[in-house]
């Protein structure tokens, strides 16, 4: 049995992954995934709408799942539809995370009112609207690096606000009882209507006209308020020409001529309000295929990116680097060599699965793998897991599985955090617009950063093991010194090259080859302290403990090149700005100050192997 549970486990391990990457099914007769596969325009990319439900979910509540009043759980493409078509039962959901206290005593709401104490809905929060209006322009006016956490929390709740009443003026007039009707008659109107005269008003022996003039009104506030671009380009050669639904019908005022795919969400709301599936299946159906005609780039990515969101590959892996770590934990206490290899067979497959959502990510953005924040923590974490699969070939001690493990989960955990602001998707801003030196510069410093952030967590692993356990005998404080060694080496190199490759960008960009901007010094401390390491090392001031004292002080220095120094809010690095993970990094520098402090204590571990430490 032994001798087989590697293989079983790591077959079983595939087929949990293969699990997940089944096709979605609908959770009824509505062809609910194939409207969340349409495309729509929003801030500059082509996403499906699944995607749209999904990030404004998680901006918020901080997960994509709804649990309507009846109990259903309903996926967030049908969350969607009801936001849109059906907004009185929306307001019903409870989506909104409140959890400050000041905020919850502001809109007066009661925790035992929210579901798991802190979500609440539209409907809840109506009656204190004002007051959060109210709140959130004060908060506005007040600098950001100087706003109190209640004044934070004002704002990001607005924010969402704002965001839900959005998504409700996408295909429905805001207010609006009998909008679809309306339209209905508008098109009747239209169809009798004479054709359009060369000059004179647009509207020119179009009868009704307190309809029309309403009608007018309406789509404007849709233009207006709508952010979704759901209405695809006439022509096809003009592939961003996309138009929100009010816009569209305004159009049509003009041309006397309802286009098919203004038609098209008007037949969706009908039959979606009606309970009509085989209409609304069909208006799915026949919107598709108008664009896989005029659009088929634009389909292939939305089914891959819509598959992409339901597989949810970084969460798989994030499960399996957890279950990897316990395996070889237990490793260390029993059966070591076949739990060893059980856990190395679930690194290697979480490790593969989150390199295919990677690689997935950047077709999909035709983009090199980081491109902002969220893809740093992806690609930091990946490049960290890719060294400790080395490590563990060339050791077989389970502490690269360990490792890995560790890492692969917290670095999945902060890019999970960070999706929580949105599309993780989005546009590259014009001063990072260059695949050549996000392919070269940022990769190569996203790698510097993977080893010296793996280099200390080895030497956390070092210095636990030694105080907590007696396990850390001879031999493995001595694979453990080399490793953290070797992996500084790895670190010091690419932290290097990658600053020289930021400072040649930084020429070309800004014209300065250096200029001591907050983000360049960052870069400039890892790979000064990584220098300092090394040279204690060689010139004999530290041995193996020292060794692991400095390693984890460079998750210091680390932590605030890739974050701290986001949060200054001054220099050319604008993109990165953040505040939001302070009191985070605050008690990351501390619980490594306290390893540190650790390492420091004469235990009866340390004096048994005196040479090695």
């Amino acid at each position: 049995m032994k001798k087989h549970l590697p293989t079983i486990a790591t077959l079983l391990a595939l087929l949990a992954v293969g699990l997940t990457l089944r096709a979605p099914r609908n959770p009824s007769e509505f062809d609910v995934i194939g409207f969340g596969g349409l495309p729509t325009l929003v801030n500059g990319r082509v996403k499906p709408l699944d995607t749209v439900a999904r990030s404004s979910l998680l901006v918020l509540q901080g997960r994509q799942r709804v649990v309507a009043p009846d109990g259903r759980t309903l996926p967030p493409a049908e969350w969607l539809l009801d936001m849109v078509y059906h907004p009185q039962a929306a307001d019903t959901y409870q989506v909104f995370e409140v959890v400050h206290p000041d905020v919850l005593a502001l809109l007066k709401l009661n925790t035992a009112d929210g579901a798991g104490g802190k979500r609440f809905s539209m409907v809840q929060l109506n009656p204190g609207i004002r007051d959060l209006d109210r709140q959130a322009k004060m908060a506005g006016d007040t600098e950001a690096a100087v706003r109190t956490t209640f004044q934070r929390a004002i704002i990001q709740l607005r924010d969402a606000v704002q965001i839900y009443e959005l998504l409700q003026s996408t295909a429905v007039a805001p207010g609006s009882d009998d909008f679809l009707g309306q339209l209905a008659k508008l098109e009747t109107v239209l169809a009798a209507a004479p054709p359009p005269a060369p000059t004179g008003p647009p509207m020119h022996g179009v009868t009704d006209g307190p309809l029309l003039l309403e009608l007018a009104r309406s789509f404007a506030a849709m233009e207006q308020f709508s952010y979704l671009r759901v209405i695809p380009p006439e022509n096809p050669a003009n592939p961003m020409e996309w138009r929100t639904v009010g816009g569209a019908w305004s159009a049509s005022l003009v041309s006397r001529r309802v286009g098919p795919a203004a038609r098209t969400f008007v037949e969706l709301g009908r039959a979606w309000r009606a309970r009509d599936a085989g209409a609304f299946n069909a208006a799915v159906a026949a919107h598709a295929a108008g664009l896989q005609r005029d659009f088929p780039g634009v389909m292939r990515k939305g089914a891959v990116e819509t598959r992409f969101n339901s597989s949810q590959p970084f969460y798989t892996s994030m499960a399996l680097y957890v279950a990897a770590f316990l395996i070889a934990v237990v490793s260390w206490l029993k059966w070591p060599a076949p739990l060893g290899r059980v856990a190395f067979g679930f690194v290697a497959v979480a490790f593969g699965v989150a390199t295919i959502g990677i690689v997935t990510r950047m077709w999909l953005e035709a983009r090199p793998p980081v491109t902002n924040l969220y893809s740093s923590a992806l690609f930091v974490g990946w490049g960290a897991v890719a060294l400790c699969l080395v490590l563990e070939q060339i050791y077989r001690n389970a502490i690269g599985s360990v490792a890995a493990g560790l890492v692969g989960f917290a670095t999945l955990l902060i890019a999970h955090h960070l999706a929580l602001g949105g599309d993780t998707l989005e546009m590259m801003r014009a001063v990072l617009d260059s695949n050549f030196w996000l392919a070269t510069h940022v990769v190569t410093i996203a790698i510097g950063y993977s080893a010296t952030f793996l280099a200390g967590l080895l030497a956390m692993i070092y210095v636990l093991r030694g105080v907590l356990t007696r396990t850390l005998d001879q031999a493995t404080a001595t694979a453990l010194t080399r490793m953290i060694y070797g992996i500084l080496c790895f670190a010091t190199l690419f932290s290097f090259v990658g600053t020289i490759l930021g400072g040649i960008w930084a020429d070309q960009s800004w014209g300065r080859f250096w200029g001591w901007d907050p983000k360049e010094n960052g870069a400039l401390l890892i790979v000064l302290w990584n220098s300092v390491i090394l040279h204690a090392r060689w010139g004999g001031l530290v041995q193996a403990r020292g060794l692991a004292a400095l390693a984890l002080f460079g998750n210091i220095v680390t932590a605030w090149s890739w974050f701290g120094v986001n949060m200054l809010g001054v220099g050319l690095h604008s993109y990165g700005f953040m505040d939001a993970a302070f009191w985070w990094l605050v008690a990351f520098v501390i619980s490594q100050l306290a390893i540190i402090a650790v390492a420091a204590l004469p235990t009866a571990s340390w004096r048994s192997f005196r040479t090695a430490g």
